[in-house]
């Protein structure tokens, strides 16, 4: 604490957002000025855990056993000071990351701590994970809804110099804040950009990525523009993915746990047994990676996105990506998940589907290797199921699977799928106005 004291009096920190992250990975906070900051930090401060269950325009979704079930009551949050962090592009302004608890006990619908609880799962078999999201998004004109260039050329030199002072202040803004830059490009399609950054072990990582999401919105905001994270919000173009890169190592984070050279997969046992347990729950965990219905769009034939339950050696059409890069390098590419996803939901689903692989070493099946494309059914193995394209579809094959439903906890998936059916009533309304496109930008783009 007292390190954090000095450093609020060194940069002239006048507030310190309280920030807790809620069911749609939308941020939300009490900013307390520097006078209330330790007092605060020390006792919590009160939070409504009905804001929990606010969809992206900010009304509240039922049946989630947080709203008027329970009159929308407060838990106390607390911040987690290791996640104290100056927020460059904002005035005077440092953050902490919030968990609210009651009785002495956390609330278990905080992604955060569902999170967290698998973490400690992996621990228990002596595992760590280290990773990162790979989030696409649109930065358009806020006024006009333009995008920021008009071209197409993905990875053209010439599209960075589309606004440089938007670039430059992301580069120089997000390493202050914790989220170490390092690759910044433009996709295929006019606005839609792509900036990576280094893995983190455990939690840290969906922190990071929580941050990246906020910080470029925020940065977006200062230069008159929108960032957003919602997955596909014109059908015509290209969906935003947040491909979730990890791999396995022993709890100290010392030792990797994925590579066998001698192995014709060029995985591990554990490794294996990981990727088997993915592809055997991906359809549950699809609609956790891709949780709403725009981000389920994503899941065609011939998309850049996923289609089925494949996996393959450097193989981007399938749902799991294996790159073997030697011991230290190699790591699987969950790209199931959507730029619209909660990291820390989706963190939770890749450890509880990939751990129960490694718990009843669930056999690998034939992969497809990198000559060969999973939209293409010739190469396909028989029986292979398709991904849930849709909502009701992906809450089904959610609430059918006993595995994951048990790992993530009862509050959080009742929560969770009540948010889901909110999303299927309102789309429902939409299709009936014939103005799908517009509501789902509507409901998604600006938030997201």
């Amino acid at each position: 604490m007292d390190d954090i004291l000095n450093l609020l009096e060194k940069n002239n920190i006048t507030l310190v957002r309280f920030e807790q992250i809620d069911m749609y990975g939308i941020s939300q906070c009490r900013a307390v000025p520097l006078k209330h900051f330790k007092t605060s930090a020390e006792h919590g401060v009160n939070f409504s855990k009905g804001l929990l269950i606010f969809d992206p325009r900010g009304y509240p979704f039922e049946n989630s056993g947080y709203g008027e079930e329970i009159h929308y009551e407060d838990c106390r949050v607390f911040p987690d000071l290791d996640t104290f962090a100056i927020l460059p592009w904002m005035k005077n302004t440092a953050r902490v990351l919030v968990e609210g608890e009651m009785n002495g006990k956390k609330v278990p619908i905080y992604p955060r701590v569902v999170a967290r609880r698998q973490l400690d799962r992996l621990a228990d078999y002596d595992l760590s994970l280290w990773s990162a999201h790979e989030h696409e998004f649109y930065a358009v004109k806020a006024d006009t809804m333009e995008p920021i260039d008009h071209e197409s050329y993905a990875f053209s030199s010439l599209r960075l110099s589309a606004d440089e002072d938007f670039i430059q202040q992301i580069v120089v803004d997000l390493p202050k804040a914790g989220v170490d830059v390092e690759c910044v490009t433009f996709e295929t399609c006019a606005g839609h950009m792509e900036v990576t950054y280094r893995p983190e072990f455990g939690i840290k990582a969906a922190d990071t990525a929580y941050t990246y999401k906020l910080g470029i919105k925020e940065i977006a905001l200062k230069h008159g523009y929108v960032a957003s994270f919602m997955s596909k919000p014109w059908p015509q173009e290209h969906g935003s993915s947040a491909h979730y890169c990890h791999s396995l190592w022993d709890a100290a984070g010392k030792v990797s746990k994925l590579y066998d050279a001698s192995s014709s997969t060029g995985l591990s046992k554990i490794g294996e047994y990981w990727v088997a347990g993915l592809l055997a729950h991906a359809r549950a965990i699809s609609v956790l990676m891709a949780p709403t219905v725009n981000c389920l769009k994503r899941f065609k034939r011939h998309s850049f996105a996923p289609y089925n339950v494949t996996w393959g050696p450097d193989n981007r059409t399938c749902a799991i990506r294996i790159k073997i890069q030697g011991d230290k390098g190699t790591y699987i590419e969950n790209r199931l998940g959507a730029s619209g996803c909660n990291p820390y939901i989706s963190m939770a689903a890749t450890i509880a589907a990939g751990l129960d692989g490694i718990v009843n070493k669930l056999p690998l099946p034939k992969g497809i290797d990198g000559a060969s494309s999973a939209y293409d059914d010739e190469y396909v193995p028989p029986l292979t199921p398709a991904l849930p394209d849709n909502m009701e579809e992906a809450v089904e094959a959610l609430l059918a699977d006993e595995v994951i439903t048990s790992a993530l906890g009862e509050e959080f998936i009742k929560c969770f799928v009540a948010a889901k059916r909110h999303e299927m009533k309102l789309e429902k309304e939409a299709i009936e106005k014939g103005r799908l496109e517009e509501w789902e930008r509507e409901f998604l783009f600006f938030m997201m």
